[in-house]
């Protein structure tokens, strides 16, 4: 379960009477005596919710007294336990006020003395009462009621009450409220019932109030949302998300995880993982700490394989080494340098004739090995021309044409381009891949 810490709110001593301070809110002054007078009870007709009612007055006076003495002892330095003893009878007591309640004054006041009662007792499950009576009440001031929900959705969650949790923390979800853990123990309030899918559900609908009003989603939200993902194994959500946590923030290390879990629940072959190696090198996915990407870069080397791509095999093993993510001497990287070196001159002087062949072919796929040579030795043009022929052309793969042409695209700076193209790729392997890419080109083109 999530660990999460309740602030004032749920620790004791002067920060309980912080938040009884903050429950009161003058709509029922905790400091009234309440004695069982025609007086009293007619001073508190001009309260919203009406005069106490009498029966109320005769069970909640003397409890009001206990508690008063109570707070009285604790400011003079009285123990925590002996307070406790002095309470022994105020649980009983409670239960007959509320029992005793006629009117929202009376819930609203019994509501407070929970509130008291179980901060000083160290009770939780009271406290959560206590707030839904105030809330239930209807008296509690309009700009607060979010602020109590929390409470109540706090107190609710601790006490692994899921369903008044769920049914707070939504409210003050819905409602934008300032405090960003709600969407998280929201959250994770379905996860501990077996909900995960309703919960990144609910942190879908705080990233998507919090953007409606012009605020910033905090990172901590997409984190919680791609662990409940990966966790629940929801492949489509876990990319999803992914997706959305790097166009949030397109750091290194978020392009990195987005790449990852993008594969992880992809049915990804070499042509795919090509492309997203490509992505992570232009990215700056591989800015991220070297212990994380070893694998990267190896899968990248092997997508491209030194017998198609030497040219971009060279380039990257040799980015590789000099970042200290690969090592110069380990079999793989030496025959994967040596086999590319020896390739490169003879890959290229061939690239002319083929060109010639694919302009005459009666399909694409010459257009579109020849297209990935050129994008391979970073001629994007050449590239962009050949990758519009084979899809012209035709009888190719599309979806991997289109991906490409976007990238040589990209790499022209042609960024509105580039995400017209990648818009067109529908296919169920591709399309996240695509997505990824369209935030790319979209953050390249903000700078």
């Amino acid at each position: 379960m999530m660990r999460v810490s309740f602030g004032k709110f749920a620790k004791g001593g002067a920060a309980r009477m912080a938040l009884a301070t903050a429950l009161a809110t003058g709509l029922v002054a905790g400091g009234a005596t309440l004695g069982a007078t025609a007086a009293i009870a007619k001073e508190k007709e001009a309260a919203k919710g009406g005069a106490f009612s009498k029966e109320f007055i005769a069970v909640a006076g003397p409890l009001q007294k206990v508690l008063g003495d109570a707070a009285a002892a604790k400011a003079k330095g009285t123990s925590d336990a002996d307070i406790k003893t002095q309470l022994a009878g105020a649980p009983a007591q409670l239960a007959a006020a509320e029992a005793a309640i006629k009117n929202p004054t009376d819930r609203m006041t019994a509501g407070q003395f929970a509130v008291n009662l179980g901060g000083m007792l160290g009770d939780i499950g009271m406290r959560e009462r206590g707030i839904k009576n105030m809330l239930d009440s209807g008296l509690v001031p309009a700009d607060k009621v979010s602020e109590y929900q929390f409470y109540l959705g706090n107190f609710a969650y601790t006490q692994k009450d899921w369903p008044v949790a769920v049914d707070a923390l939504t409210k003050v979800v819905q409602a934008n409220y300032s405090e960003d853990t709600a969407a998280e123990l929201l959250a994770d309030a379905y996860v501990q019932q077996g909900k995960p899918a309703e919960g990144l559900q609910a942190l879908k609908l705080a990233v998507d109030t919090r953007k409606a009003a012009g605020g910033t989603v905090p990172a901590d939200w997409f984190k919680r949302a791609n662990l409940i993902a990966y966790k629940a194994k929801l492949g489509p959500q876990a990319i999803e998300w992914s997706t959305m946590m790097v166009e949030n923030d397109p750091s290194p290390i978020n392009w990195l995880g987005a790449g990852q879990l993008t594969r992880e629940f992809g049915t990804f072959t070499n042509q795919e993982s090509l492309d997203l190696g490509r992505l992570m090198m232009r990215s700056g996915a591989f800015q991220s700490d070297p212990k994380y990407l070893e694998r990267e870069y190896v899968e990248y080397i092997e997508a491209a394989d030194p017998r198609r791509l030497p040219g971009e095999v060279l380039k990257v093993a040799e980015a590789g080494v000099a970042a200290g993510v690969l090592r110069a001497n380990d079999q793989f990287v030496a025959d994967a340098i040596s086999q590319a070196k020896g390739r490169i001159a003879a890959d290229k002087a061939s690239l002319p004739g083929l060109e010639r062949d694919a302009r005459a072919g009666a399909d694409g796929k010459g257009a579109l090995a020849t297209a990935d040579a050129y994008l391979s030795y970073g001629d994007a043009a050449k590239a962009e021309d050949l990758y519009k022929l084979a899809i012209q052309k035709g009888n190719i793969d599309k979806d991997r044409a289109l991906t490409r042409l976007g990238i040589a695209q990209c790499d022209e700076g042609k960024y509105e381009e580039a995400k017209a193209t990648f818009a067109q790729i529908t296919g169920a392997v591709r399309a996240p891949l695509a997505k990824l890419w369209t935030v790319y080109a979209t953050t390249k083109a903000a700078k």
